[in-house]
């Protein structure tokens, strides 16, 4: 069960972009040292082949770790580099579907951002849901509304009664975790909070220590 600092590697912008595969695989290897629940890969302006890339340039790290590798919204590239899991939006491929071409090869995560979407998610057998933003949130050009904790409480009920964790994202700070936890998610992703922290895997071991890990 996904439980703690979900990690993900965000990387803005067009490819080749401003970091080298060497860079960003320094970076996951920052990431990965806090023994994150997951490490997604989350690079929305690439191509499938610059993804795949960096994807088989992480895995080797996250599965010497023992950190699942997920790959977001792209089903093909997660299938074709072997990934752990992938994670879908509310436009991707459906559900019903990604299930029947994973044919149980993946993880299957649902960015979800109300309670109806969260409950067709969880109806629909996704495997984990994302669930926000519940602040707001730099990280993406174009947010959906704020959810905030009270969202996240319905969210995570509904989920709890279907034994499907709950990923709580967008605008999270450390301090702010444990309200994350007490409203009933399994789990945590925050981007810029550990991207601006002196000490990136100190900063993830905090939310795992919040989540009742190490």
């Amino acid at each position: 069960m996904l439980r703690g600092y979900y990690a993900i590697l965000d990387v803005p912008g067009a490819e080749p972009g401003p970091e080298s595969l060497d860079q960003l695989v320094v970076r996951a290897r920052r990431l990965l040292e806090a023994r994150p629940c997951m490490l997604q890969v989350r690079a929305k302006s690439w191509g499938g082949r610059a993804l795949a890339a960096l994807a088989r340039s992480v895995h080797p790290d996250a599965r010497g770790a023992g950190v699942p590798l997920c790959i977001n919204d792209r089903l093909d590239v997660a299938l074709a580099v072997g990934a752990e899991a992938v994670h879908l939006g509310q436009d991707d491929v459906p559900l019903a579907d990604a299930r029947s071409l994973a044919a149980g090869r993946l993880t299957i995560g649902i960015s979800t951002h109300t309670a109806t979407q969260a409950e067709a998610a969880i109806a629909g057998r996704a495997d984990y849901i994302g669930f926000g933003p519940i602040f707001p949130t730099g990280t993406k050009a174009n947010p959906d509304a704020v959810v905030g904790i009270e969202g996240l409480r319905t969210a995570a009920a509904l989920a709890r009664a279907a034994g499907v964790p709950v990923v709580a994202i967008g605008g999270i700070t450390l301090p702010r975790v444990a309200e994350l936890a007490a409203a009933g998610a399994s789990a945590a992703a925050l981007i810029s909070a550990i991207e601006a922290a002196a000490d990136p895997a100190a900063a993830g071991r905090t939310v795992n220590a919040a989540f009742g890990g190490p």
